[in-house]
């Protein structure tokens, strides 16, 4: 190769499945597609390329280099196995189904494409004129096996190869122009703003970071720019061939928002680079009701054989910020659907702005980019990354309830009886754990049940394929998916895993697969890529989030506040407890005065976060009762509320400097305690009630008793850091820019106590103890200072 000749890669299975695709997006044969394409686990893969014998190579690593006018284009893959028998050479692509494999007739087409790239570029590599391909299905739960052999001769596999190729020749050609416009316009831009104090720093230990492809943890509170600080030198990266994607990922939509600004700012200073945005499928379709059927979108019919000419239109014509709004009308201009537009822009993009689940979840990352033997030059850059603990434990663990075994079984009763009885055996082991558990119980194995629920799957997709009423489909089909997710998580299971049941609330009885240490499985996924950034304004301990998420041994930063301690009064009441012992008339009417006092000492917006919508109700009913006749409005935060509800209240908020204050009773660990942007006037202080450990449960003792057995502190693990993140993240909503004055009042003498005070943030310093009378006074002088130096 040229040197510094642009090369431009892409995996087997991504062209084929590109270039090939054609025809409608239909949810039950997408689906069935999906089943049907389900790789075998990787257990099952190992125990078929053992039996195989010596002539037999298990996963081959694969690579052609194409040359093209201006670049080179090279095609990489891993081949399931290669064997050599009698002086012939077969190329074997294996694949997991959950189907009776005697009903398979001919291989899936891209399977096969796929299997047909493996034999060409093999062909080609040893010199062979002829070459075997083997195409071999196998029943995950019976290990039947299916095989359907083909002869190819390398000249023929090579014309056909050429023609793949000639298809992708374009999409590969705008990359390569794309690549050198985008790289041209990184090499003179420079940081958009003057770098506030530590700023220069942080953003120099992003890029070294990256440089070095290690991860790095920023603690970085509220106002150090931490967005533009990890987007800047990413993007720089990109420029220098140290990256080849960003993924800027959140857990929350708001903050999305705040990486398409940082891309737009770097846009007006002359930075050519596309982003695109993913948004839920929920969110961009066009039908009130989620439903890829032909029948019901029509968008759905022949949309593969529009969307390519969609997206590439999109990315030669269309604008370099690929946002929802550009998405949609795209979409709407060629009868697609925006989501798969989304996704295939996504290919093509220099950066991609999504949630977590998007890189992690096993049932729901981009194949494209994270599937088994795909690696890329990814950045990963992961805002709000506290989040990312408790997420990573939902996107790697499952469970099944034995109530929807029983509710599906009669719905098919004497209808579909081998599926009645797969219902059937599964509820009983399921029955049996019950009878055994009084809150919930540990266990050791269910391999026992893993294989009933495999067996049941088969016959649930023998139902499928013979079609029924359309509500006993969807319904089946997602029956299906939980049986599946169940599987791939029990593939998962290791050390890192407990295995309980329990009696739910709601009288229910659940099996799960719980992730405890989520380290595994995320590096798992960021291995793939070359380094990864976790910022956020409350990583503390960070100890706590390097085992969860990283290493111990990797890179960690802690940013300081650029705010001066004048800017913020920070008080903790010692003679308040929101301990349930102290819980009383008494004790809430002293958090009311507390309450009264804050809204008192200067008229203006207050957010007053509380443990749970019980204490909120009481504690508002007190305070009206002793101080609803003042100039004080109340709002309440309710349990449920959509998306126009959360705008309404926040919107009473958006009005500053009105004679009353207003007083939001908000839940800590909520939507308004996270993520919400108030600046200003818009609100001057913030009250937080109690120290926010979760409520005791089982899946939280379950926790403590896992890292106590291991000599660590279960307490600390279950519930007092996840607890002090929350009192952080809402006291962090008051002071946002230079310009904000404000208060924060921590209301439990809890925080006196030294397990607490060692996870306050540097900033914290200064901060004063005292008593009702004692806070009265402080805020009054506080806001005295503030205008007399205003």
């Amino acid at each position: 190769m040229e040197k510094n000749k642009t090369e431009i890669r892409i995996s087997v299975r991504n062209l084929v499945e590109f270039i090939l695709r054609s025809g409608d997006l239909d949810n039950r044969r997408g689906k069935r597609a999906e089943r049907e394409a389900m790789q075998a686990g990787s257990r099952l893969h190992r125990k078929l390329q053992r039996r195989m014998g010596a002539g037999y190579q298990a996963e081959v690593s694969l690579k052609y280099r194409m040359p093209m006018d201006g670049f080179d284009c090279v095609i990489e893959g891993r081949a399931d196995g290669i064997l050599t028998e009698d002086g012939l050479v077969t190329v074997d692509e294996i694949k997991g189904v959950c189907r009776d494999v005697t009903l398979i007739e001919e291989p899936a087409g891209v399977h096969l494409a796929q299997a047909m790239c493996y034999a060409f570029i093999y062909a080609v590599q040893q010199e062979l004129l002829q070459i075997r391909v083997r195409m071999t299905y196998c029943n995950l739960e019976t290990e039947e096996l299916k095989y359907f052999h083909f002869s190819y001769e390398r000249t023929d596999l090579e014309r056909w190869f050429g023609k793949l190729m000639k298809e992708y020749e374009k999409w590969a050609r705008f990359q390569a122009d794309w690549r050198k416009i985008c790289k041209d316009s990184i090499q003179p831009l420079e940081f958009p703003f003057p770098y506030r104090e530590g700023q220069q720093e942080l953003a120099h230990g992003v890029y070294r970071t990256i440089a070095r492809k290690k991860r790095l943890f920023i603690q970085a509170p509220t106002g150090v720019g931490k967005t533009m600080s990890a987007v800047f030198p990413a993007v720089k990266a990109v420029g220098e061939g140290l990256g080849d994607k960003i993924f800027y990922l959140t857990a929350k939509t708001i903050t999305r928002t705040v990486a398409e600004d940082a891309f737009h700012i770097l846009r007006e200073n002359g930075l050519r680079l596309k982003s695109v945005t993913l948004t839920a499928k929920e969110k961009l379709c066009i039908c009130q009701e989620t439903d890829c059927n032909p029948e019901n979108c029509p968008y759905a019919a022949g949309h593969y054989d529009r969307v390519n000419d969609a997206v590439y239109e999109l990315l030669t014509e269309g604008p370099d910020d690929l946002n929802r709004e550009v998405l949609l009308s795209q979409a709407h201009k060629h009868r697609v659907c925006p989501f798969e537009m989304s996704l295939d822009a996504s290919t093509w993009t220099d950066a991609v702005i999504c949630d977590y689940n998007y890189v992690f979840d096993p049932n729901v990352r981009l194949k494209r980019f994270f599937s088994e033997g795909v690696k890329g030059g990814y950045l990963f850059l992961i805002d709000e990354a506290h989040n990312l603990v408790e997420r990573g434990r939902e996107m790697f663990s499952a469970s099944l309830c034995k109530e929807d075994f029983l509710e599906l079984k009669r719905k098919v009763k004497g209808r579909y009886r081998k599926a009645e009885r797969g219902l059937e055996r599964c509820n009983r082991y399921l029955l049996e754990l019950k009878r055994e558990c009084v809150t919930y119980q540990l266990h050791e194995d269910v391999g026992a049940f893993s294989l009933m629920v495999m067996s049941l799957m088969g016959e649930l997709e023998a139902m499928l394929e013979e079609g029924m009423e359309p509500d006993l489909q969807k319904e089946v089909q997602e029956f299906w998916f939980g049986l599946r997710d169940f599987l791939g998580i029990f593939e998962r299971l290791d050390e890192n895993y407990v295995i309980y049941s329990e009696l739910m609330e709601n009288g229910h009885f659940q099996l799960k697969l719980y992730c405890v240490e989520t380290a595994v499985n995320l590096r798992e996924c960021l291995n793939k890529g070359n380094s990864t950034v976790f910022f956020s304004a409350t990583l503390l301990p960070m100890s706590y989030y390097k085992h969860l998420l990283g290493a111990e041994e990797d890179y960690a930063v802690y940013a300081h506040s650029p705010f001066g301690r004048e800017q913020r009064l920070l008080l903790i009441g010692c003679d308040v407890s929101s301990r349930y012992s102290r819980r009383s008339r008494r004790e809430y009417e002293r958090i009311a005065g507390y309450l009264a006092a804050l809204a008192k000492g200067r008229p203006g917006n207050y957010m007053l976060f509380f443990p749970s919508y019980k204490m909120l109700s009481d504690v508002h009913e007190v305070f009206q009762e002793l101080y609803g006749a003042e100039a004080v409005e109340c709002l309440l935060q309710s349990p449920g509320m959509n998306e126009e509800m959360r705008e309404e209240f926040l919107g009473h908020f958006q009005e500053a400097g009105g004679e009353k204050s207003c007083l939001g009773f908000c839940v800590l660990g909520g939507i308004f305690s996270e993520g919400i942007d108030l600046r200003g006037d818009n609100l001057i202080g913030a009250a937080v009630v109690g120290t926010g450990l979760p409520l005791v449960c089982n899946e939280r003792e379950i926790l403590k008793g896992y890292y106590d057995e291991r000599g660590m502190d279960g307490f600390a693990y279950a519930y007092r850091y996840p607890g002090m993140n929350k009192v952080l993240q809402a006291a962090g909503r008051v002071i946002r820019t230079d310009e904000d004055r404000g208060i924060v009042l921590l209301l439990d003498q809890r925080f006196l106590n030294n397990e607490y005070r060692r996870l306050f943030p540097l900033e914290w310093e200064g901060l004063q103890i005292c008593t009702l009378e004692q806070a009265e006074s402080a805020m009054e002088e506080f806001w005295s200072c503030q205008s007399s130096t205003s």
